[in-house]
């Protein structure tokens, strides 16, 4: 019995201490579709303008990102076909940051 409360002990610290940092400083818009993409005029190198929502807040892509291509099919699915997604931004400088599926 002592061994389970140290396995789930173990268990516990490793899965608090391993949460990443970014996801806590999201903001999620939930079942969200994409209404506009832009290159934009003065970062055009840098990312790419996205507008979500029928107030069409503008956030932006980040070519940088490591998963970019993914997130801009993503992007282009969701301008094209009106596919819904669970979006996240990150909360002071407005670039998204993840895009999932919505369940």
């Amino acid at each position: 019995m002592k061994a389970w409360t140290y396995l789930l002990l173990l268990f516990t610290m490793f899965t608090s201490c391993s949460s990443n940092s970014e996801s806590q400083k999201l903001i999620w818009y939930n079942n969200a579709t994409i209404n506009n993409i832009l290159e934009d005029p003065d970062k055009p190198e840098e990312v790419v303008r996205v507008a979500i929502g029928i107030s069409a807040q503008v956030f932006y892509l980040s070519k940088k990102s490591p998963d970019y291509k993914t997130m801009m099919e993503k992007v282009d699915l969701s301008f094209k076909k009106g596919k819904t997604y669970n979006i996240g931004v990150e909360s002071k400088t407005n670039i998204i940051k993840e895009i999932n599926e919505v369940k």
